[in-house]
């Protein structure tokens, strides 16, 4: 199966890369980037010499099966609109260019599974909505509409992509943390559109963590039908592959490394704590998107995805 990965010298691309090396259909890769034209994959990716030392190329192959837009948000659209790819061709898109295209499926994979299934164009959703999303769609259907939920999330600084910016400079990220976009981050788009009908009113406020990867959530609400919650979270993580319900509250050691999304659950009266945790460059990006391209092909849900949690 040919795979090509376009951006494939950041972050998400190199995931995308080192998953794809151990997959079970023994991917032939081709690895693209318009700044590394040449140059070996293991140049940028260090810890891939002598696994994958090959060079970056200019395009992508006409008679690819799969490909994967890993480049920052904008490029993708714009890569698109200047190549025609095959109907057939099914290509998984990393960033926020298409999540709200309707002739995109978005690819929340425990959710839109059946979509997924039958689509060759497929719209990541970003790292915060995948959090969000699978902490709060238990709720549809129990909680009413416009209740307040409480969400802070605080995200490792992978989550701001591989080019260096003020804010994800090692002396100031580090002993460090701080909000950013409260109340209008740019998933809560794509959260609205996924929960609905359900219509909560969400007052979202993402945080920057002193840490490389991953995103702890703790969404917290009142409702007369708390009682419900736990049962609704449990039967919505055991239907799942990769959601996972804990009787504790999850830490972020569970998850790093994996394509899992922790889910844990506290009650007191009518009062609830949800909290979800995840590896935003895992679950939050190429781990998913590995996912869909498992689903999209009829492949096993989980196939390179087996990972180990690194835990200390």
């Amino acid at each position: 199966m040919k795979v090509d990965i376009v951006g494939a010298a950041g972050y998400g691309g190199g995931e995308v890369i080192r998953l794809l090396l151990q997959h079970p259909m023994h991917c032939d890769i081709r690895c693209t980037s318009s700044t590394f034209v040449g140059a070996s994959v293991a140049d940028v990716h260090k810890d891939l010499a002598g696994e994958y030392d090959v060079p970056f190329a200019a395009d992508v192959r006409p008679d690819t099966d799969v490909i994967f837009l890993c480049g920052g948000h904008g490029a993708s659209a714009t890569w698109m609109k200047n190549h025609t790819v095959a109907d057939t061709t099914l290509v998984i898109d990393l960033s926020a260019d298409f999540r709200a295209d309707t002739s995109w499926t978005y690819g929340l994979s425990e959710v839109h599974h059946d979509a997924i299934r039958t689509s060759r164009r497929i719209a990541n959703p970003g790292c915060f909505a995948t959090s969000i999303e699978l902490g709060l769609y238990p709720l549809r259907g129990i909680v009413n509409d416009n209740t307040d939920i409480h969400i802070h999330a605080v995200t490792g600084s992978t989550g701001a992509g591989q080019q260096p910016t003020d804010t994800t400079h090692f002396s100031w990220r580090t002993a460090n943390q701080s909000v950013y976009k409260p109340f209008e981050h740019q998933h809560l788009a794509e959260i609205t559109a996924t929960l609905a009908p359900f219509a909560p009113s969400l007052l979202f406020v993402p945080m920057r963590g002193a840490f490389a990867r991953g995103i702890h959530t703790s969404m917290t609400f009142r409702t007369a039908e708390a009682h419900r919650i736990i049962d609704a979270v449990k039967s919505f993580a055991v239907s799942t592959r990769f959601v996972r319900y804990y009787d504790d509250l999850p830490d972020l050691k569970r998850v790093i490394n994996t394509n899992r999304c922790a889910l844990g659950v506290t009650v007191q009266g009518d009062r609830v704590l949800i909290v979800s945790v995840l590896d935003n460059l895992i679950k939050g990006a190429a781990g998913q998107a590995v996912q869909n391209m498992n689903i999209a092909l009829g492949l096993a849900e989980d196939s390179g995805l087996n990972l180990k949690s690194i835990v200390y």
